[in-house]
């Protein structure tokens, strides 16, 4: 992993600025002599730049994300807590962690710390963007930003305007986790509890009904001591309360809450038409918190874009399961994938 340290601040949509920001960030492959093979991933809510591990399935030789033909980026968003600038950094002027203090987040705001590492790593241009979820914000909201910098757009499982229905899952975590009595404490601890029973409310979202019966259903012969539905609820809470903290989680979701494309652009049609880049969007059949009509909203307003539904039972978490069918789509698009 690198790591990048700011001079000049970052100054917020919100209008407060961050000081001494670090970028964190994960390359793979070789940059060009020419600088054109360029594939930069955005990443979902909880994941991180390590790319290879998360989306494993994607990555690798004859895969979409070819290390030995591309130079592959991917940077930890602002706010999280895999080493990009976030609450439980320290703050320049008083010492101490941010915790409560850090300050509320917009996708525009996490795409500003990605255009910053662009210029770093002296990249003109972006040959292919992707990103599925939160990180497909931030994808679409960079290709409205800087539509001339983005060759090639894949947005997975992602929407133009955060609707209520996914406001209300963020707001419910955001109350598990303020309902825990250590939440008023300035620790990196602060909150873990409620974080776990975030998660559980989480998974409600990210998963499908099906996708439970599969593999959650109970054997059908005697009485059940505890449920593997509770057991799985408990474990996936119990994970990530290990790699993540309460304060990151709050304000990553406040950033998603945020997300609106026509925000003083008019409307989403009008953002929208902003959008330069050859454009593919991916939708899960079978999502629940980020539905297929959200992607429709996408491929009827960018010129040209063309949408691509994927079966899966696995809910909003197919982009990150269905790496398989998610290949077959993308990669047989040679002319968009191989470089110019």
């Amino acid at each position: 992993m690198h790591r990048l340290t700011l001079d000049q601040p970052i100054l917020l949509e919100g209008g407060s600025s961050l000081h001494g920001v670090d970028i964190a960030y994960h390359t793979y492959g070789q940059l060009s002599p020419n600088r054109d093979n360029v594939i930069w991933v955005c990443h979902a809510l909880t994941a991180n730049s390590d790319v290879a591990d998360w989306w494993n399935g994607l990555f690798g030789e004859g895969r979409l994300l070819d290390q030995t033909r591309y130079f592959i980026v991917c940077a930890n968003v602002l706010g999280g807590c895999y080493g990009s600038t976030g609450p439980l950094s320290i703050e320049p002027e008083t010492g101490k962690p941010y915790f409560h203090d850090f300050p509320s987040l917009t996708i525009r705001d996490l795409v500003a710390a990605h255009e910053q590492l662009r210029n770093h790593l002296g990249i003109a241009q972006i040959h292919r963007l992707i990103g599925g979820s939160l990180g497909g914000q931030q994808a679409l909201e960079w290709a409205i930003m800087h539509p001339d910098r983005i060759e090639n757009l894949v947005m997975i499982a992602t929407n133009a305007r955060h609707s209520p229905w996914g406001i209300a899952f963020n707001e419910a975590q955001r109350m598990a986790i303020s309902a825990d009595s250590t939440w008023s404490e300035s620790t990196p601890e602060a909150g873990l509890q409620g974080l776990k029973a975030a998660r559980a409310v989480a998974l409600l979202s990210y998963r499908h009904y099906e996708a439970y019966a599969l593999s959650q259903s109970e054997p059908e012969d005697g009485i059940p001591g505890i449920h593997r539905a509770i057991r799985y609820q408990q474990y996936q809470g119990e994970k990530l309360a290990r790699r993540f903290n309460a304060f990151s989680y709050w304000r990553l979701s406040e950033a998603m809450d945020s997300h609106d494309i026509s925000r003083g652009r008019g409307s989403i049609a009008d953002a929208l038409a902003l959008v330069k880049a050859n454009t593919q969007i991916l939708g899960i059949q079978s999502d629940l918190l980020f539905p297929t009509e959200e992607q429709r909203i996408l491929a009827d307003g960018i010129r040209e874009a063309r949408l691509h539904l994927i079966p899966s039972s696995y809910g909003h978490d197919g982009f990150l399961v269905e790496t398989e069918r998610i290949g077959q789509v993308l990669c047989p698009a040679a002319h968009i994938l191989s470089v110019p």
